[in-house]
C-alpha cells in the first residue's frame, strides 16, 4: 500500500488572508493535523495549549496546539492542528477529512468525497 499526499492550505482563522500552503501526507491513523511550528508561525499562530501524543513509535510527546481553518479539495474545515518540529512532514488528520465527508481510497491512493458527511 502506497501514501496519499494533497495539497492543503492553513488559514489562521482570526486573519483569514494570512495561510501557508503545503503537500500533505494522509494519515487515518492520525487524529489531528500535523505542520511545522515555524509555518504556523509565519502566519501569526501560536500554541494555545499542549497535548501529549503518543507517536507511531510508542513514544509519548507534549507539543503545541492550536485551531486553524484547513483547507483541500474545495473543503473549509476548522481542526485542531499540532506545532511539528522544523524538519515534520505535514499531516493531514482522519478527523479533518471526516468533518468535510472524505475518506481514503487506499487501493487507489486517492481521497474521494463521500455523498454526505457522517452525522453518526
Amino acid at each position: 500500500m502506497g501514501t496519499t499526499h494533497v495539497t492543503v492550505t492553513v488559514r489562521n482563522p482570526a486573519q483569514p488572508e494570512r495561510t501557508w500552503e503545503g503537500l500533505f501526507l494522509v494519515d487515518t491513523g492520525a487524529v489531528d493535523c500535523f505542520v511545522p511550528g515555524k509555518h504556523l508561525e509565519s502566519i501569526g499562530l501560536q500554541p494555545g495549549a499542549t497535548r501529549t501524543y503518543e507517536l507511531a513509535d510508542g513514544t509519548e510527546v507534549k507539543l503545541g496546539i492550536t485551531t486553524a481553518q484547513i483547507e483541500f479539495m474545495g473543503e473549509l474545515v476548522g481542526s485542531t492542528v499540532i506545532f511539528g518540529p522544523e524538519n515534520a512532514e505535514p499531516i493531514l488528520g482522519v478527523t479533518a477529512l471526516e468533518s468535510v465527508g472524505i475518506e481514503v481510497d487506499p487501493q487507489n491512493q486517492r481521497l474521494k468525497r463521500l455523498p454526505a458527511a457522517r452525522l453518526k
